[in-house]
């Protein structure tokens, strides 16, 4: 596994600070972390939970919601509907660079954001929650009762879990403007409810409010002895795996073909109409179309790679070539364009490299250099009579 460190704009339009934990291949899915209330990506739950999600195959971002943790913003400019546009936000940034998330995880007011949000991630297929409250308007039960001083005087600053915060009255207000229950019986998703009957701060009735609202197919599993922020290992842990373990009938299925030896697989992915996931071993990358033709532009076009291939292999012929014959070349560079003439029989395609020679080289030696990419594979390949042979196989298999 590894995990890596990114950002994206938010919804206020402030970066926000993000980590990707990737499993150790190639993911069978994306998904999203939301953190508590106050809380942000570096907590127990979501470092725990987020990880142990990545080691059953599921990559996972966890991100500080604007105004926390390393993100950008202030947090009194923050609200519950803010919360829920940067989780859009973050599907939106998985969508383009990697695969749009199939599951959404949220714990205690994240679970409800997720719940939220959901509605407007057309690629979701399941959702978590832990410990969340059924109405978003609990969290105002933890303003240690400043909610008259907050609604009277605009705003005031409330200390949580040992740090101060500052409220201002629009933050009440946008918690009172949430039919949170109605939500949750529309959300046209399986949902998994996770919560501990002895959690002293959002109380297990939620849970139950929450499975009741819910439609078909939905699942609860205690967490037992689990404390609200899973402050034991063990509880995260056992919280990941079920989570996994449930959502693995909603994800995508695993490839139908496996990749042998040294060939190509290349499989659609939820990302966009045209996305590809293109794998070679341990290397992947991302095909697509221009938006221009239909797509998202989220990787190269067919030609694009065809082009990729020509000029990558020209370049390694004269490397090689230029090494043997102790030449003084000091950089390659090709440029390859695609484009489609008219000819006799119809359209005919012409790829035109141009290449650069970076080094102390003669005329001599530059032109001899000019034969040689000529004689690369890829090129005698294009310029010859390839044959193309296409199977049905059973996917099973």
């Amino acid at each position: 596994m590894k995990s890596e460190t990114v950002s994206f704009p938010g919804a206020l339009g402030e970066e926000l600070s993000a980590r990707l934990e990737l499993p150790g291949a190639t993911p069978r899915a994306y998904a999203i972390f939301a953190h508590c209330f106050t809380c942000g990506k570096d907590s127990t739950a979501a470092v725990r939970v987020s990880r142990a999600l990545a080691a059953c195959g599921v990559a996972v971002l966890r991100f500080d919601f604007t105004g926390l943790g390393k993100s950008g913003g202030d947090f009194a400019d923050t609200n519950f509907s803010s919360n829920v546009a940067d989780l859009v936000a973050a599907a939106e940034f998985l969508r383009i660079h990697f695969e749009a998330p199939a599951l959404l995880v949220g714990h205690s007011l994240g679970g409800a954001a997720v719940i939220a949000a959901a509605h407007a991630m057309p690629g979701v297929r399941a959702v978590a929650t832990i410990g969340a409250p059924a109405e978003v308007a609990h969290v105002a039960h933890q303003l240690d009762g400043q909610q008259d001083e907050i609604a009277k005087t605009g705003e005031a600053r409330v200390l949580l879990a040992g740090r101060r915060f500052r409220f201002k009255s629009q933050f009440l207000e946008d918690l009172a403007a949430h039919d949170q229950a109605s939500r949750i019986a529309e959300l046209k998703r399986p949902l998994l409810v996770l919560h501990a009957p002895r959690d002293e701060v959002v109380g297990v009735d939620n849970a139950a409010r929450i499975f009741t609202a819910a439609k078909h197919p939905k699942s609860f599993v205690s967490l037992d002895a689990a404390d609200h922020l899973l402050l034991r290992a063990e509880d995260a842990q056992y919280a990941a795996e079920v989570i996994a373990a449930w959502a693995a009938r909603y994800l995508p299925a695993a490839a139908p073909i496996e990749d042998i030896g040294t060939g190509v697989l290349v499989e659609e992915s939820s990302a966009g109409k045209f996305v590809q996931r293109v794998r070679v071993g341990r290397h992947e990358i991302v095909a697509d179309e221009p938006i221009a033709f239909g797509g998202v532009d989220a990787g190269l076009s067919p030609y694009q790679l065809l082009a990729a291939a020509l000029g990558s292999c020209k370049s390694m012929t004269l490397r090689i070539y230029a090494t043997r014959q102790d030449w003084k070349l000091d950089k390659i560079a090709v440029r390859v364009r695609h484009e489609k003439v008219d000819a006799p029989d119809g359209k005919r395609d012409v790829f035109r490299a141009e290449v650069a020679l970076i080094g102390d080289l003669s005329a001599e030696q530059r032109v001899r250099l000019l034969e040689v990419a000529d004689r690369c594979p890829v090129h005698r390949t294009l310029s010859g009579s390839a044959t193309v042979e296409t199977y049905l196989v059973d996917p099973r298999s």
